[in-house]
């Protein structure tokens, strides 16, 4: 990607989700045009200007139509099933298997303000929903966002993993790569890192070797990691088995993902991009949802008028928010250049 940091249009939008996801109801953020390219930019509003920077690479990226030519057509993608009540995560787990053809699934667990016994309801629920459904086969990968503690997550994985007939992973079950490498010693089940990897800043070798240490599958996001070529690089000199993930985006930022999951030289595992369904509304005219269990590879643009109405909805307040927030963090950026 180039060091220019100019966009010919930034939008900010917010657009409403089915459910409540990572403790919101809707999604706010800014989509990015560079001539007829589109990127977007969707960092959460707690991240610093820092982590919000390399989150601006990527949207940066897409928007100056810098993606690597894809070397597969489309990619298998996993279910998300949110930490909801047993019944709820069930119809998902059922939904996504005969709907969208999917065969892997991702359980969000340790919400807070619920309890482990939560967990083990939900996945079980969701096991039994799969055997129900004819996914017998069907595999489940739990994500943990760093909330329990070493011995939480030794016990707890051991527990779950009996629930799932056999985990495929655990994503980010402690907060530190340090502490993913002590429960990493003392279970079979495969571990992934994911904020441990990309909250970390610098890829050095020193961090290398601590994932390495810490897990045995890579989560990789596009946008929040700097954009589809930095992923690459990093799939590359870790050489891990690779997960690409979205982050809660739109269809627009979706692609994105899609674009670093094709393009990667070894197949990744199943993709964390079923999130289209947890989308109440879109900036496009149809929603990326799988097909068969599968997204096949696309550049989008968004649709004018759903783009029109999610910037609408979004209060004045937030407008300027996000506006301010763009030019802070583009500043950072030319300062990062020029120093």
């Amino acid at each position: 990607m180039s060091n220019s940091f100019h966009v010919d249009e930034a939008v900010p939008f917010v657009v409403p989700l089915t459910r409540r996801f990572r403790g919101v109801t809707e999604r706010e953020g800014m989509l990015l045009r560079v001539g007829r390219n589109w990127g977007e930019w969707a960092p959460f509003p707690e991240y610093d200007d820092e982590v919000a920077a390399r989150w601006l690479r990527g949207a940066l990226e897409a928007a100056a139509g810098d993606w690597p030519l894809p070397v597969r057509d489309d990619v298998e993608v996993n279910a998300i099933i949110p930490a909801l009540a047993p019944t709820q995560a069930a119809a998902l787990a059922a939904d996504a298997v005969l709907r969208d053809g999917c065969r892997v699934v991702k359980v969000k667990v340790a919400e807070k303000g619920q309890e482990f016994a939560d967990d083990v309801a939900r996945v079980a629920a969701v096991r039994a929903a799969l055997d129900d459904a004819g996914a017998e086969s069907a595999r489940i990968r739990i994500d943990v966002n760093g909330a329990w503690s070493v011995a939480q997550a030794v016990e707890r994985i051991e527990i779950i993993n009996d629930l799932a007939d056999g985990l495929e992973y655990v994503e980010q079950p402690c907060g530190t790569l340090a502490d993913m490498a002590q429960v990493r010693s003392q279970t079979s089940v495969w571990l992934a890192v994911d904020e441990g990897l990309r909250l970390a800043g610098v890829v050095d070798d020193a961090l290398v070797q601590l994932v390495c240490d810490a897990a045995d599958v890579l989560i990789l996001k596009a946008i929040p990691l700097g954009g589809v070529l930095p992923c690459l690089e990093i799939a590359q000199r870790i050489g891990l088995p690779v997960t690409v993930s979205g982050s809660m985006d739109t269809s627009i930022g979706l692609a994105s993902a899609l674009a670093l999951a094709t393009a990667l030289a070894d197949g990744p595992l199943a993709c964390g991009l079923g999130t289209g369904r947890l989308l109440a509304a879109d900036l496009t005219q149809e929603t990326l949802t799988p097909q068969q269990g599968r997204l096949s590879y696309m550049r989008l643009s968004p649709d004018p008028s759903s783009l029109a109405d999610a910037r609408v909805a979004l209060a004045p307040d937030r407008v300027t928010w996000w506006n301010d927030r763009l030019m802070r963090v583009r500043n950072l950026l030319e300062e990062s250049v020029s120093s």
